[in-house]
């Protein structure tokens, strides 16, 4: 996937996004019940350790929920990410049992982001196994991204995006494949 800060020629308005997809040995409503766990997230998220529902009904539309994250020195090691532990806001627009659960990350001010987190469940084998697809879309830049972008140069911002966007399809495939292992496991 080629990535630049110019919207997508195929979908406009888009920055960028990343998507995966694994055959789960479970059941889309088990498997659904285990994502939208929060406090689980540490299981398989490679950045969420988990977290807490601080507005609404859990994993309802209009929920919000605080992310609890940690991030490594090593990530895009070059750029003025934040490092170490850190927290975000995200709303709940979209939850359907056993079918999509859709998230988007807030900013200081509770105002959402074009940041978009789904969960997608598709029944599979007769119902006895289920595809999970899971993908992230960015359209405008979010306010932390534009606080790290706005100091760089144009090559060094094509180079943070290059590089940001291979880190979350490696984290989306690495997610997928955890979780794969902890509703096997349940």
């Amino acid at each position: 996937m080629s990535i630049d800060l110019s919207p997508h020629q195929s979908e406009p308005g888009t920055t960028f996004r990343a998507r995966a997809e694994i055959l789960l040995n479970t059941t889309p409503e088990h498997a659904y019940a285990v994502v939208t766990d929060l406090a689980r997230s540490g299981e398989w998220s490679a950045e969420c350790t988990g977290g807490q529902w601080v507005l609404g009904e859990p994993a309802k539309v209009g929920s919000i929920f605080r992310g609890d994250n940690l991030r490594g020195t090593d990530v895009v090691a070059w750029a003025p990410v934040i490092r170490g532990r850190w927290n975000t806001e995200a709303e709940v627009i979209e939850a359907e049992p056993a079918r999509v659960f859709r998230w988007v990350i807030l900013n200081s001010e509770r105002g959402r982001q074009e940041s978009t987190w789904t969960y997608e469940f598709e029944p599979a084998n007769d119902g006895a196994a289920c595809r999970l697809v899971h993908s992230y879309r960015l359209g405008r830049l979010t306010e932390g991204l534009e606080k790290i972008l706005t100091p760089l140069d144009e090559d060094a911002r094509g180079r943070f995006v290059r590089e940001w966007n291979a880190k979350i399809e490696a984290d989306i495939r690495a997610t997928v494949e955890r979780i794969k292992t902890a509703v096997e496991k349940d």
